[in-house]
């Protein structure tokens, strides 16, 4: 039995360490180093979600998607290879409109190793497209569907070992929104959680060796946001200004951790649960997502500051799991002082 890998990184000994949790989580900054100048990044970027739809009937949407696997870092000094959708982790975000018929078209790019396809959780029909997408390298293949039902959904790929294939970053989401859209905020953001089992525990230089059997074990090595470790703390953190609404469409690709969805400092205004967009909670903490789950959550800013993305299973924090959201603006010590001011002392 492999030994507890909790304590070992640097971080995870400052941690340990530490009673002050949440400001070292806010220093994660300088945690992972950046991609190479000529290397497009693994990761994503939160903010790249497509606009709300406007139109009032349905259309016909075309979705291309094109699963690639390459070499990209994974933590400062290590890198890993990645199976993707569109060369990131995640997929591209897909918007659509209940009662859209959905065209995807997917090839498995000609220097795969491997057989790929698509599942969308969306689809009413076999397989949810993965059938009638199983592609060798350099095949195409197509379906479509009728976006039947609102709501928040995965997409992955689902080749067997499935687990092998998501955890290697081959997932993303798709909106499809109610007749009426959703209400207007600021800012909207994509985010996902993932887990990757490598031989090497997290802080090994190189390129690591994904371990099968620590995946089948579900003994994870490393957590990320959108892909890599430090993914959303130094390459791409999340911005916003004070005042502003936000939005963030969250899921869990796993293929096999349940996540505890926080954002230290702040409080989910309105949670949409589960991913669907008929019923919503207010005034939330934290959100339980499972894997193959999502969930959308609507928040506002009143105080300037790093605020820190966690699943509250901190443990994961020690293995990658972090991201910040950056809130430019006047500070409003109404609400939040970092020091109370001095009482004058009582005349004799």
């Amino acid at each position: 039995m492999m030994k507890p890998l909790l304590g070992k990184t640097p971080l995870g000994k400052t941690l340990l360490g530490t009673a002050g949790a949440a400001l070292i989580l806010t220093g994660m900054a300088g945690w992972a180093g950046a991609a190479s100048a000529e290397e497009v990044s693994i990761t994503r970027d939160p903010a790249e979600v497509p606009a709300p739809i406007t139109r009032t009937e349905p259309a016909t949407i075309q979705v291309t998607l094109e699963t690639i696997e390459r070499v990209a870092e994974l933590n400062d000094g290590s890198t890993y290879r990645y199976w993707t959708f569109n060369n990131q982790v995640p997929g591209p975000m897909i918007r659509a409109r209940v009662g859209d018929t959905i065209e995807v078209t997917m090839t498995n790019n000609e220097e795969s190793w491997l057989q790929h396809n698509v599942d969308f959780h969306a689809v009413t029909g076999p397989g949810g497209g993965a059938e009638a997408t199983l592609a060798m390298p350099g095949e195409t293949k197509s379906f479509s569907f009728k976006a039947m039902k609102p709501g928040l959904y995965v997409y992955h790929c689902a080749t067997p070992t499935v687990a092998q294939h998501i955890a290697n970053g081959m997932y993303g989401m798709i909106l499809v929104e109610p007749e009426e859209g959703l209400p207007e905020v600021d800012r909207e953001f994509y985010v996902m959680q993932g887990e990757l089992y490598t031989v090497e525990p997290i802080g090994t230089k190189g390129e690591l060796t994904e371990s099968y059997d620590r995946l089948i074990d579900e003994l994870p090595t490393h957590y990320v946001f959108n892909g890599k470790v430090g993914g959303l703390t130094k390459d791409k953190p999340l911005q916003a200004k004070v005042g502003e609404t936000a939005r963030i469409y969250f899921g869990v690709s796993g293929p096999n951790k349940t996540s505890s969805f926080h954002v230290i400092g702040e409080i989910f205004d309105k949670v949409y649960d589960m991913g669907g967009v008929k019923a919503h909670t207010e005034d939330i903490q934290t959100v339980t997502v499972a894997p193959g789950g999502a969930t959308i959550t609507d928040l506002s800013f009143e105080v300037p500051g790093t605020y820190v993305i966690v699943d509250h299973a901190l443990s994961r924090v020690e293995k990658g799991l972090a991201g910040h959201i950056k809130v430019e603006g006047e500070e409003n010590p109404e609400i939040f002082r970092e020091s109370l001011p001095q009482k004058q002392a009582m005349a004799e």
